[in-house]
């Protein structure tokens, strides 16, 4: 029996986990899952969100770790989590993208000679101010399964000299839980009950320090959404920091003085999948949406100078726009204009990337 603790910490991690539990629970007697919510992120109410949406089961362990610096939280997580592999013993554990949960654990289990598989290993986006930048390349280079969702990936791992054995090229888990759950998302209400019509909007989200910790560059942004609101409504699932901020900047006045920018609370996994497949256009600053959109055929403005996931710019709807008001503006009117990126799925963006996850981990389950 194979024993496995899976990692979650943050809310990606929760889409990203979800399929490949389910994939497992089709071997109970082979694998023998626990899922381990570190608690990294903190707001109870948005993370129960997920797993009522994902219908996946509540954590068999919390630990609270809650917010705190890049320091504070990863050595909580280390100090927490170094008791639960000592009681479980697992034979590996599991950790998916690039949060604090996923370095923290992986460095305990290492040091433990505990296996570790790293989902969505070998992105990169060369940025080593992104602090999720230095927790992938480390994840890496303690990973004995390094999953990867694209040829740029395996490449990235070559490249740091991880053995080729180690790599193993499965998909993306993301668009397994896309997939699972669109039929599901498209019966949602929220569409009616934000009053507005498929296509007739543009969906926003911003939550990365370096647009709204800066009062500067969340300044330029807003310009921007005040020219494109004009156009055409924007919706903006807004986090309670990135509302402090506004007020903190005084940005107030600017953000009211938007008549068609509806800025409401966030949202669960369903409700917000449904917005952004309706949506004309997105803009983000998200990772994950930057795939989700390119698999949906949604255009989408990335509003950052860099992405660790280049594929979706490569083959997908994907475009990188920074902070740069006058870029963000021209590339919405192209698209509102009629003249929006067209984009292709990347490979192995099928949905399946969980079976081949699981499937590698049962054929190794003898050398685990």
């Amino acid at each position: 029996m194979l024993r496995i603790l899976n990692i979650v910490g943050a809310r990606p991690n929760f889409i990203k986990i979800a399929p490949i539990l389910r994939e497992m629970s089709r071997y109970p007697d082979r694998i023998q899952t626990l899922l381990v919510n570190t608690g990294q992120h903190y707001d109870l109410e948005m993370v129960d969100y997920f797993f009522q949406d994902l219908d996946i089961p509540k954590p068999g362990i919390n630990l609270g770790v809650g917010s705190g610096s890049h320091a504070q939280q990863t050595a909580r997580i280390m100090t927490s989590f170094e008791h639960v592999c000592l009681e479980y013993s697992p034979h590996l554990i599991l950790v998916v993208g690039d949060v604090n949960s996923t370095l923290a654990c992986a460095l305990v289990a290492s040091k433990l000679g505990v296996k570790v598989a790293h989902v969505e290993s070998g992105l990169r986006s060369f940025d080593r101010t992104m602090p999720e930048e230095i927790n992938r390349e480390v994840t890496d280079l303690l990973a004995d399964f390094l999953f990867t969702t694209s040829e740029d990936a395996n490449i990235n791992l070559l490249n740091m000299g991880i053995p080729g054995e180690k790599i193993f090229f499965v998909g993306n888990v993301m668009i397994d839980s896309l997939n699972g759950h669109l039929e599901w998302s498209n019966r949602r209400s929220v569409l009616r009950d934000l009053d507005v019509e498929d296509s007739e909007y543009a969906l926003i989200t911003l939550h990365r320090p370096s647009n709204v910790d800066n009062s500067i560059v969340f300044d330029r942004l807003l310009d921007a959404f005040d020219y494109i609101q004009k156009r055409v409504k924007l919706i903006f699932p807004a986090h309670p920091r990135t509302l402090k901020n506004i007020e903190k900047f005084k940005l107030d006045d600017k953000v009211r003085k938007m008549e068609n920018l509806k800025i409401i609370s966030p949202l669960g996994y369903l409700d917000f999948l449904a917005l952004m497949n309706n949506s004309k256009f997105v803009l983000t600053d998200s990772g994950g949406l930057q795939e989700e959109t390119t698999v949906l055929g949604v255009p989408c403005l990335t509003l950052r100078d860099n992405t660790e996931r280049p594929i979706t710019i490569s083959l997908g709807t994907n475009i990188l726009v920074g902070s740069d008001t006058k870029k963000i503006i021209a590339e919405s009117d192209r698209i509102l204009d009629g003249k929006g990126k067209k984009g292709q799925i990347p490979p192995l963006w099928d949905g399946k990337a969980s079976e081949r996850i699981v499937k590698v981990l049962l054929d190794s389950l003898e050398e685990l």
